[in-house]
């Protein structure tokens, strides 16, 4: 998983209550297990008309938000099915962060294993950085993870608080799977006090 420390980009505005998953990634593209290739199918039902012909009215087919990499929506974002689909289809289409004043339980837990970092802020402040995100590709918004901050165009830093054992595994890039690799030395060493004790085990390997 690639870590997130500090991101500069454009943001994405999506002033819009309840985005639940399967507006994210409607169900129709799940597919695949694969972690890649959803993010030309992210929010499809919006993104395009019934022909397959992109709707210029949605955010992402503008520019500069084609090269979005942050998303800043309103209340409960990622509502819905539990899938982990939604997580990979934003990651793939390029979008690292999320801001919304709050998130589904499911879709926040899962963010975090796949290296998209959900930001928690307050609904108005949510309102001034979607308008600062509008004033387009000059208007970068950094969120940093170092420092639990989220900064706006004009320089003003806004503090937000991430769980402290999140936060060390984005910042180091670690998912479940890495997260066991670190104790890789004592596992291998407690198997081999197993088969030591009972060679058995070992013959049976």
């Amino acid at each position: 998983m690639q870590a997130f420390t500090k991101l500069t980009g454009i943001a994405a505005p999506m002033p819009k209550a309840n985005v639940d998953t399967d507006q994210i990634i409607p169900a129709r593209f799940l597919k695949s297990i694969s972690r890649t290739g959803f993010g030309k199918n992210l929010f499809a039902n919006f993104r395009y008309r019934e022909d397959g012909s992109e709707n210029p009215d949605f955010v992402l087919n503008q520019e500069p938000y084609r090269k979005a990499e942050i998303l800043i929506a309103f209340e409960n974002f990622g509502c819905g099915s539990s899938r982990e689909h939604a997580p990979w289809a934003l990651l793939d289409f390029g979008i690292r962060c999320v801001i919304a004043p709050d998130f589904a339980d499911i879709f926040h837990n899962n963010s975090f294993k796949n290296g998209v970092l959900p930001v928690r802020l307050p609904r108005e402040v949510c309102e001034q950085l979607i308008e600062d995100a509008r004033m387009g590709g000059n208007a970068r918004i950094t969120v940093d993870l170092e420092r639990d901050v989220v900064v706006r165009p004009n320089g003003e830093e806004i503090p937000f608080r991430i769980d402290p054992l999140r936060r060390h595994l984005l910042l180091n890039g670690l998912d479940d799977i890495g997260q066991t690799l670190q104790h890789a030395p004592a596992i291998d060493g407690y198997e081999a006090k197993q088969k030591a004790s009972q060679p058995w085990l070992g013959a049976a390997a």
